[in-house]
């Protein structure tokens, strides 16, 4: 492709991104009119930048006229009106009116034709879209009197018109009444995958065969599934691998399997299965796809002659047939949940809102949504694909929890599939010891994906996919100083190396990949648009040289592609139909719609969402890193981190995540959160399984002797339960004795006959104030009348001292500005412990149980009780208010 061809590229991808941000802004839920004012008059631009260097020929191929201004437009049409009465008047034959002049009938005929193609074009753009979407039309007569014919069709008694009329180019016409298998969708998934659907026009007409027909440019006719299929394969202007790509060998693989699929069209259905399974059994018993590492128009056409078996009845008679076949069955089931294979069968059947006519069609129906996520746009039951793209970086944090919980919860509401894929692009951040970590923070969320993968398993797709740009004029390769770019970008100026020849930016980007220390400085960068308003826009980079091993590929590759590029490339392939991104990607979303307009792909939806922001918190990973190493902390899984492990170990249930989450949802509106409403959610979930036990404070406490109670020695014990409001979770023993210790703060100012309750045991009527407390168990106490509940402790040598550790915020600051140095705003105070005489049940917890000690707060159990030197140590666990429970407070603020 000449350079100009590849200019005229770069000026259509801008006036269909800018296209696309109309129609975003016209459907925000605010208008901003001067916004979409402004855009507008950037399109009109546009265009005529490019007809300009298209010798004024316009996108869609005719001679660009700019549109008429209000006051041409009513010149025009006051010069039609005038026309037309001339014409009219002079038609009659008297009257002293004259015909319309030669010339005047001359600029009528011009001003019609320019309004028919301003029209066009104003029809075109309101759509939003470069091209229509696709729908299922079927053929219908206009002429009332004559149904056979279009309207001013003149009659012809003698010669009846041919029921077929002459398609239009890339109109797509079959028969209603054809069989699934023998509709086009082959045809229509080659369209779904190189993003090409919407350029064909779908008809379902009755005076077809069962062979599905396509109207070519030429004026001719394409007859045939598969010949019409390998023509739209070839169509796009930088087409995907559907047919062996640039390896000649490959393309010949991919023509026999196609041949042979064809000819299995012959053969009964039964046949073809038992076919396919002898065939392709060991083909794909070590190969994901048919030919080569990626999906072909082989694997399509193949699955084709199968049948298509994508209903329920017919994967069961399938499964049935080729039982033994199990690597042809994985690969089946593979196909079978293609996004694009699915698109295409509903676009062939011509269903808009019963997808599961199609698909799993004893499914049950979906369930309502929870409160807060919204529906995902274009989503169908089993045809939903979402990911998460963690870099194996560092470990993850609440806002990755939200992330990742947000696609579980959607592939699952959708019958669809999770993907967790590792974005490991970057050798010097990535660790395995990170990529460990991530997979078991995902089991402690309960996460499982469907499928896992790694950007590196497409490196070598990626890098080809470079080199095509490269070679299409779409990237060219720079050794601008980096701050010296960014001030190019700020200043809308084009790099020196902007314009260099295609076969320079080949050597420069083989240099670059080589290792060699010269090809360092080179980067690989998008051509786009350095004056867009959009500063992704403005030839971003794509592809840098590092040299230090990969932990997974190690030193196969010297450079590596950006996020920016590998992301949608890998999204496209993998078959994902929803990227859930945050706000912070807005305007990026520009550009990853730009990569694969240009490359071909399969586009996916876009569904953005506000990041999960805390106050008093970090979320970076390098801030965090940076208290890691000057060991702030303990570690990741500190308790104070909102790193996933560390709001666990903190005491996070995993319900109440999800929950708080859920309530976030999809809204794109950015808070700061405050822990305390968190906190609070998570009690009403932890207060429902809690075992309650008791402790007191090893100092501030006071006996109290209870004459009527057990005499010393005597092994007393009453029973209780381990949690009030729920008797089912069982009964405990609690020992009990003639002396006994209460929290100090509790009988402050108590006096002689006051009667008091001693939780679980009974009431107690205080006898002796000065010198100790003496008391008398009430057995027929009131409880309700006693205005004092209070915890206790009998005093026997089986009770031992209890560890609890409190927290505080990190940051002392609500919110980091810009600019702010975060190490300014350290706490100093974050930690502290304090000691308890525990109740001896406690010895029998387990590591990470969650308890609560009455009328001090919720705990979980971070070590538990080994012996005398390794004793039991709880973490408070907040509970959303500023103090703990009944004035029992701690040495730290809850939060």
């Amino acid at each position: 492709m000449s350079e100009t061809t590849a200019n005229l590229n770069v000026h259509k991808t801008n006036i269909t991104a800018l296209s696309e941000s109309i129609q975003t802004l016209k459907k925000a839920d605010t208008i901003d009119t001067a916004a979409i004012g402004e855009t507008v008059k950037e399109l009109l631009a546009a265009k005529q930048v490019y007809a300009d260097a298209n010798g004024g020929i316009g996108v869609d191929g005719k001679p660009y006229e700019p549109p008429m201004t209000k006051a041409e437009k009513k010149v025009k049409v006051k010069a039609e009106k005038a026309a037309k009465t001339k014409a009219e008047g002079g038609g009659g034959g008297g009257g002293g009116k004259e015909k319309a002049a030669p010339d005047s009938a001359k600029a009528l005929k011009k001003a019609a034709k320019k309004a028919e193609a301003k029209a066009k074009k104003s029809s075109a753009a309101k759509g939003g879209s470069p091209t229509p979407v696709a729908t299922i039309k079927t053929t219908t007569p206009t002429n009332k009197k004559h149904p056979s014919k279009a309207p001013n069709q003149k009659t012809n008694t003698k010669k009846r018109a041919s029921p077929k009329a002459k398609l239009q180019p890339l109109q797509l016409a079959f028969s209603p009444n054809a069989t699934l298998t023998d509709r086009p969708i082959l045809a229509l998934t080659i369209g779904c995958l190189t993003n090409t659907i919407d350029d064909v026009s779908i008809s379902s007409d009755h005076s077809r065969t069962n062979r599905p027909v396509l109207g070519l440019p030429n004026g001719g006719e394409l007859a045939g599934d598969f010949a019409i299929a390998r023509y739209l394969a070839r169509r796009p202007t930088v087409r995907l691998q559907l047919l062996g790509g640039d390896d000649a060998e490959m393309v010949a693989l991919v023509d026999s399997w196609v041949d042979y699929a064809t000819s299995l069209k012959q053969s009964a259905a039964d046949d073809r299965l038992v076919a396919v399974a002898a065939t392709l059994q060991t083909v794909l018993s070590e190969n994901t796809y048919i030919v080569g590492d990626d999906l072909t128009l082989a694997d399509i056409a193949i699955f084709s002659a199968m049948g298509f078996p994508t209903q329920s009845d017919d994967v069961q008679h399938t499964k049935h047939k080729i039982a033994n076949a199990n690597h042809v069955l994985r690969w089946m089931n593979m196909m079978r949940s293609h996004p694009s294979l699915r698109e295409a069968t509903q676009l062939a059947m011509g269903i808009t809102n019963d997808f599961q006519a199609i698909f799993d069609t004893d499914a049950p129906p979906l369930e309502p949504l929870v409160s807060g996520m919204a529906p995902l746009e274009g989503a169908t039951p089993g045809n939903v694909v979402t990911r998460f793209p963690p870099e194996p970086s560092g470990y993850l944090h609440v806002g990755h929890a939200k992330a990742i919980l947000m696609n579980q919860y959607y592939a699952q509401h959708y019958k669809g599939r999770l993907i967790v894929r590792f974005d490991d692009t970057n050798p010097s951040k990535e660790k395995e010891e990170y990529q460990d970590s991530i997979m078991k923070d995902l089991d402690s969320l309960g996460v499982v994906p469907d499928t896992i993968s790694f950007t590196s398993d497409y490196f070598h797709t990626i890098h080809e996919y470079a080199l095509t740009m490269i070679n299409v004029g779409l990237a060219y390769m720079d050794d601008t100083p980096q701050e010296e770019m960014q001030k190019e970008r700020m200043e809308l100026t084009n790099s020196k190396h902007r314009d260099q020849s295609v076969t320079q930016a080949q050597e420069y980007f083989a240099l670059m990949t080589s290792g060699d220390e010269v090809g360092s400085k080179w980067c690989l960068r998008a051509r786009i648009n350095m004056q867009s308003k959009n500063g992704t826009m403005r030839d971003p980079v794509l592809y840098r040289q590092n040299n230090l091993p990969h932990h997974r590929t190690g030193n196969t590759y010297h450079a590596y592609p950006t996020y920016d590029l590998a992301c949608p490339i890998v999204d496209s392939l993998e078959g994902v139909t929803h990227a859930l991104r945050t706000t912070e990607y807005d305007d990026r979303n520009e550009q990853y719609k730009w990569i694969q307009i240009m490359l071909g792909l399969r586009r996916n939806r876009m569904h953005t969402f506000a990041r999960l922001n805390f106050r008093h918190t970090l979320m970076s990973k390098r801030n965090l890193a940076w208290m890691v190493e000057e060991k702030l902390v303990d570690g990741w899984d500190d308790a104070r981190f909102p790193t996933v492990r560390g709001v666990i170990r903190r005491g996070v249930n995993l319900e109440a995540l999800r929950k708080f989450i859920y309530m976030q949802g999809t809204s794109r509106r950015i808070v700061n959160m405050e822990w305390g409403k968190f906190w609070a959610e998570n009690k009403k979930e932890i207060d429902r399984y809690s075992k309650r036990f008791m402790a007191i404070d090893t100092v501030e406490h006071v006996e109290l002797t209870v004459a009527n109670g057990p005499e010393e020695g005597e092994n007393a014990f009453l029973s209780t339960v381990l949690l009030p409001k729920d008797p089912s979770f069982g009964k405990r023993l609690l020992r009990i004795a003639k002396k006994v210790i209460l929290e100090k703060v509790d009988v402050e100012g108590i006096v002689v006959g006051e009667e008091i309750v001693l939780m679980r045991w009974g009431v107690v009527k205080i006898t002796k104030v000065d010198g100790g407390l003496d008391g008398d168990y009430l057995h027929e106490g009131n409880f309700k009348a006693a205005k004092r509940k209070v915890t206790w402790l009998a005093k026997v040598p089986e009770t031992f001292n209890v560890t609890l550790t409190e927290f505080d915020n990190l940051i002392i600051k609500e919110k980091l500005d810009d600019g702010d140095d975060f190490k300014k705003f350290i706490n100093p105070d974050t930690l502290a412990s304090s000691t308890v005489i525990g109740d001896v049940g406690l010895k029998s917890l387990q590591k990470d149980e969650i308890i609560q000690l009455e009328r001090r707060g919720y705990y979980r159990v971070d070590q538990p009780y080994m012996d005398a030197k390794r004793g039991l140590v709880l973490f408070m666990i907040p509970d959303g208010k500023a103090k703990a429970m009944l004035g029992l407070t701690g040495k730290l603020a809850h939060h």
